[in-house]
């Protein structure tokens, strides 16, 4: 086994660029998950390269096809498509690590003739009662001792009924890399221990498989979580073995995308709520609102605009320019981005984007009718400027699909009204009663009440119309109240009015 002094990394550029993402299917998709995907697939869209999508299947106790159907569900919902790998094939496949356990006994071989790999017979508690008599710290972990063995002494363990590791020869020199993120790293000779690649039963671990996968796919760039900073000395070797044995032309260059942070600055968890991707989605972010906030998580399009397309992203998307400072996860600024491209929707597009909340919410049955479908379209241009997720559009806008019999007040509605209400209502049924039907619109319908209430009862504007407000809506904050009596017609409008009139008077 030789080893050359300086490493060949790659220098693929434009088209040439091979980029891949390669999640493993434990629990629900992760926010930080799906930012390194985004930062991945804007990468390869910015330079022309390929973008490669793997699952990485190999731990059969937390894998799971429920994660695995999430996790391709909400790339294809984002619109983050991929070139080659699941679903798309690709002259390197297959995608799924849990189906090449030929090709990674093959390398192994390979590895182990080429002196690379040797077998480690050495327990846990061996390495810990070595490092103790010599007194080296424990958290050094393995101290090379199966490195030089001999044939005497690996028979002797095989004898006593052992199975042996395999580990890999990590070379007696600085391991040393340019970072697209965070510049030039040095892990100096001796800091990297031999790693086991191989278990005694024969199955390869990560260690092993990762970047054998990234050399076979012929990957150029690897931008991957700072979590796993400390793992990529072990890459970078394995990778120039790889390319001393003629398995891979070069060794990938390394990026490494920063933290995504929670409350409190604390590395954010899968027990976060806003660390989960689903969550999101069923509180009605849209795909393009969720995109724009998680590339803001370590990259900016300019130093004063946040709001824009991934069109614009792509554009103007390069590594280089990636923070390396830890990103928080600050929800009110994400909510505030989705709203801005909740605005940006057509309103016929909004109106379809909405049409599966109010279903799910409980508003419309699961087929809506024509006459349903007509409410909606009218409602739009009342509700689309007001939300910040398409879920609390069934809050604002499922009023328009009940009766007032069946219409539910809300505690803090109700709380919020003062004791002239009776009055306030009496005074707007009148007010109403006097419109005639073929005159029922906004323009009549607000002309009637201001009569009525600011200038009749001489009630200041902010407070004059919120009894009529939850009359209507059942709830303190809803859509245009004038436009929504035009929209519940005449006689439901009346018929709301009196009814919570009777209420507060019963």
């Amino acid at each position: 086994m030789s080893h050359t002094e300086s490493p060949q990394f790659s220098t693929a550029t434009g088209a040439d660029v091979r980029v891949r993402f390669c999640p493993s299917p434990t629990g629900t998709p992760h926010v930080g998950m799906v930012r390194t995907a985004l930062f991945n697939w804007a990468y390869a869209r910015h330079t022309g390269g390929t973008f490669v999508f793997r699952i990485e299947d190999t731990d059969a106790a937390r894998d799971s096809e429920e994660s695995y159907s999430q996790i391709i569900d909400s790339l294809r919902w984002l619109g983050l498509d991929w070139d080659e790998g699941i679903d798309a094939g690709g002259p390197h496949g297959p995608y799924r690590q849990s189906e090449r356990g030929e090709i990674y006994q093959g390398i192994i071989a390979q590895l182990v003739e080429g002196g690379y790999l040797y077998e480690s017979f050495s327990t846990a508690e061996e390495i810990d009662a070595r490092n103790i008599a010599a007194g080296r710290p424990k958290q050094l972990g393995y101290d090379n001792f199966d490195r030089d063995l001999s044939d005497e002494q690996r028979a002797a363990f095989r004898a006593e009924g052992r199975e042996p590791a395999l580990r890999f020869r990590v070379p007696d020199t600085d391991l040393s890399f340019t970072d697209l993120v965070r510049g030039d790293i040095t892990f100096p000779a001796g800091s990297t221990i031999d790693f086991v690649v191989v278990r005694p039963n024969g199955a390869p671990l990560y260690t092993l498989v990762n970047p054998v996968d990234d050399a076979l796919m012929g990957i150029t760039h690897v931008l991957r979580g700072e979590d796993l900073l400390s793992s990529t000395p072990r890459q970078i070797a394995l990778h120039r073995a790889l390319v001393e044995l003629g398995i891979a032309q070069a060794i990938p260059q390394f990026g490494h995308l920063p933290y995504v942070l929670g409350e409190g600055n604390k590395k954010l968890s899968k027990r976060d709520p806003e660390s989960n991707l689903l969550h999101h989605r069923s509180r009605g972010f849209i795909p393009e609102g969720l995109l724009n906030y998680l590339s803001l998580l370590g990259w900016s399009l300019a130093p004063d605009r946040d709001v824009f397309s991934s069109e614009e992203m792509v554009a103007a998307f390069d590594v280089v320019n990636v923070n390396p400072n830890p990103a928080r996860f600050d929800q009110k600024k994400a909510d505030a981005i989705n709203a801005d491209h909740i605005r940006l929707l057509s309103e016929e597009d909004f109106g379809k984007r909405i049409l599966p909340y109010l279903i799910a919410g409980g508003a419309l049955q699961i087929e809506p009718t024509e006459e349903q479908l007509a409410m909606i379209a009218q409602a739009v241009p009342l509700v689309q400027s007001r939300v910040t997720v398409l879920s609390e559009v069934v809050g604002m806008l499922g009023f328009l699909f009940t009766t007032s019999e069946q219409l539910h007040y809300e505690d803090d509605a109700l709380a919020s009204l003062k004791g002239d209400a009776p009055q306030v209502l009496a005074a707007g049924i009148t007010a109403l009663e006097a419109v005639p039907t073929d005159d029922w619109h906004t323009a009549p319908i607000q002309e009637a009440l201001q009569a009525a209430l600011i200038e009749g009862l001489g009630i200041k504007p902010r407070l004059a119309f919120g009894p009529l407000r939850v009359a209507a809506s059942g709830r303190r904050v809803s859509p245009p109240l004038f436009e929504s009596f035009e929209l519940l017609g005449r006689e439901e409008s009346l018929a709301r009015l009196r009814r919570l009139e009777q209420h507060l008077t019963d």
